[in-house]
This record gives C-alpha cells, structure tokens and sequence, in this order.
C-alpha cells in the first residue's frame, strides 16, 4: 500500500519515515507536491485564458518550498482544441523565468498574508487529485509530479533523497519517472539549488534524529 506524506517540511519528513519503517519499499513512500503543481497549472491558465484543465505536463521539481522549480518547458495548453507549448502560448518569457516561478514557490505564503489562513481547500483537492492517480493512474499523454524517491533518476539529482519528479502512475498503483526531457542550463540551475537545499535538511534532520 503507498504511504503519502503531506506535513511539513514534507519531502524530508517522507524520508525519514521511510527510513523508519525500511520493510516498506521506498517507492511506495510520496510526499505531497501536486498542490504547487496545480498552482502552476492555474497561473498558466490564467495566462492564457483557459481553464486550468486545459494545461498539462507542467513539472514541479525539487523540495515543497521556496526552492522548488516550477518548469514549463515541457507542458502544453490547449488553445480552440489544440495543443501547442506554454512557451509559444504565453509568448512572455520574462515572466515564465521570474514572476511566474516566484509566484508559485511563494503562492502558500501569499495566500496565508492575505487570508491569515492556509488554503486548506486547495490542499484538500491537490491531496484527492495525487490519491486518485495513484489509485487510478495518469491520463495517457499526461504525467504529474510528485516528491517521490530519487535513487536511479536520470537528472543527475542525488540519491536517497525524497525529491519532486515528473512521473505517470499505473493502475497498479506503481510510478515510474519521466524519462528523456531535455533539461537547459536554466533548469538545472534551479533543480541542483532545490536538491541542495535537501540535502541539507537531510543532514539536519539525522544528526537532530543520532542525537535524541
């Protein structure tokens, strides 16, 4: 049975507790990114001038934090029924490489200044919307993210860590990362600043757990 962790910080958390109960495969160990996910799918929808169901194949790379990497190099909106690139749709590459990804990474802490409450709702459906796909697999065509375990990834990004991927999921509830996207030097700025900031509260998070 997958286990998910949706508590803060919650890629480290997953680890640890996967590390706490090591009978259990690590892949069936995930922590909650898709609620970002979803936050970029939105921002772009607005962009654009459609729904949010009309974007897919955004990726959330990296930590649930500040640090994450929302990237859209990959994903596609559909526009009067076709498919075409977020970057030739939106047409605004300043924005997709600043305030789009600012906005995203710091979306919880806007919506807490604003509301002085969490958006619990969002939380909520981001929550339903990872379990159902692990129950009932991703879309053909359409893959998600989610803070999965990072050993034998193909994106140079450490092992042993609990770190968001792309994946698509089967109906027999397993995953398997995204393979083959092309990653240029301004992505992997960002994916090796979110990695690092992991392996940090990794480190953190042992040497606070040896000395209990």
């Amino acid at each position: 049975m997958p286990r998910k962790e949706v508590g803060n910080p919650a890629n480290t958390n997953c680890l640890i507790a996967s590390k706490s109960a090591p009978t259990i495969p690590k892949d069936n160990f995930s922590c909650l990114t898709r609620l970002d996910h979803n936050r970029a799918k939105s921002q772009i929808a607005l962009k654009v001038g459609v729904t949010a169901k009309d974007v897919k194949n955004c990726i959330i790379w990296g930590n649930h934090s500040s640090t994450q990497y929302p990237d859209v190099n990959h994903a596609k909106v559909k526009i009067q029924g076709k498919y075409t690139g977020v970057y030739e749709a939106v047409k605004d590459d300043n924005w997709l490489k600043g305030g789009f990804i600012t906005t995203v990474q710091q979306r919880g802490a806007a919506v807490i200044k604003a509301r002085k409450l969490s958006s619990a709702m969002s939380a909520a459906k981001a929550i339903c919307d990872h379990v159902r796909d692990i129950w009932f697999g991703t879309p053909e065509g359409e893959f998600v993210s989610m803070g999965v375990i990072s050993d034998g990834n193909s994106y140079g990004v450490p092992d042993d860590l609990i770190y968001s991927f792309p994946v698509v999921l089967s109906k027999d509830k397993t995953w398997k990362f995204v393979e083959g996207l092309p990653i240029n030097d301004f992505s992997r700025e960002k994916m090796d600043l979110t990695a690092k900031e992991l392996v940090d509260e990794k480190e953190t998070a042992v040497e606070f757990l040896s000395s209990a």
